[in-house]
């Protein structure tokens, strides 16, 4: 798959609009169109990365702005002091649809144990 047929890659490019809570170079965070919680905010690197099965050491950077970023929207959202899930899926069968690598923050309501 091209950059160009990815459809998270065409929202950090502004090409495809979506509700975005937050973004810099590096991490677009932008509400789910299909929320399975109060507070569903996807997070997104803007290098298209297929999933977490392709990181390597070299990604370090762009995890520490990840997870900073997801603590800062967490506090935005105010989700942050009750609690909230931060998942990513890497490939099919753990539910990953969209091959670029994202990450899921989920809040606003009790989140079950074990997911799925």
């Amino acid at each position: 798959m091209s950059t160009t047929d990815c459809l998270f890659c065409r929202i950090a490019g502004g090409e495809i609009p979506a509700d975005i809570v937050e973004q810099d170079e590096l991490v677009v965070c932008f509400r789910d169109v299909s929320p399975k919680a109060p507070t569903h905010v996807l997070l997104i690197p803007r290098e298209h990365i297929r999933s977490a099965a392709e990181l390597h050491a070299e990604n370090a950077e762009l995890l520490g702005r990840l997870f900073d970023m997801a603590a800062r929207v967490a506090r935005t959202e105010g989700v942050a002091e009750r609690g909230f899930r931060l998942v990513t899926n890497a490939g099919p069968a753990a539910g990953q649809s969209v091959d670029h690598l994202h990450f899921h923050l989920l809040g606003g309501r009790s989140l079950g144990w074990p997911p799925g």
